[in-house]
């Protein structure tokens, strides 16, 4: 899925209610599987220049960058910092963590070519869905309006819970990212 999505749902599923630490650690956890991504493209593309189709073609999927997403994309590294939270009683703690296996369950699912090996560091397995949020020879065209529902439903269920308006305006951004980049993927892919 994409990050805005996942902040909305992740949000919608831990953050109650919808403000101070405990909103802050769901943004936290929703968004860290991914941050590694935005990081190392990031700098592949604008500042090293390398060109898009060596970033996404080759440099996504070489051992190097598997290896930082099997680790920040495993459920076991998740699963013992749920754990941590839990034995530690820290509530910021276990949304955050919560949050984080929200985001990789959902990637699980949805990712068909395009998967992490998110059992690290037991195994380097990548599981290939037959369904993608993004690639509509892989139901794309199915999934989006089910993922875009999802993200307004998730809106809608932080607005009911009293957000604060700064928040509100968060969400509605993320949610008319959403809606572009779900756009985007199914334009062009």
């Amino acid at each position: 899925m994409n990050t805005p999505a996942h902040l909305l749902i992740g949000a919608a599923a831990f953050a109650n209610p919808p403000r101070g630490r405990i909103l802050w650690a769901t943004l936290l956890g929703s968004a860290l599987p991914d941050v590694s991504l935005y990081l190392m493209a990031g700098v592949s593309l604008f500042v090293l220049g390398i060109p898009e189709q060596v970033v996404f073609g080759q440099l996504y999927y070489s051992t190097e960058w598997q290896t930082v997403f099997a680790i920040d994309n495993s459920f076991f590294v998740w699963g013992l910092v749920l754990l941590a939270g839990g034995w530690l009683r820290i509530r910021p703690l276990i949304v955050g963590a919560s949050a984080g296996l929200l985001h990789l369950l959902l990637d699980f699912l949805l990712h068909a070519g395009d998967g992490r090996p998110q059992f690290w560091p037991f195994s380097s397995w990548v599981f290939d869905s037959p369904v993608s949020y993004w690639d509509s020879a892989h139901h794309a065209y199915w999934v989006a309006p089910v993922s875009l529902t999802v993200c307004a439903v998730s809106y809608l269920l932080l607005w009911r819970r009293g957000m604060a308006w700064s928040a509100k305006v968060f969400f509605a951004m993320m949610l008319c990212a959403e809606v572009w980049v779900a756009r985007q993927w199914l334009l062009f892919f």
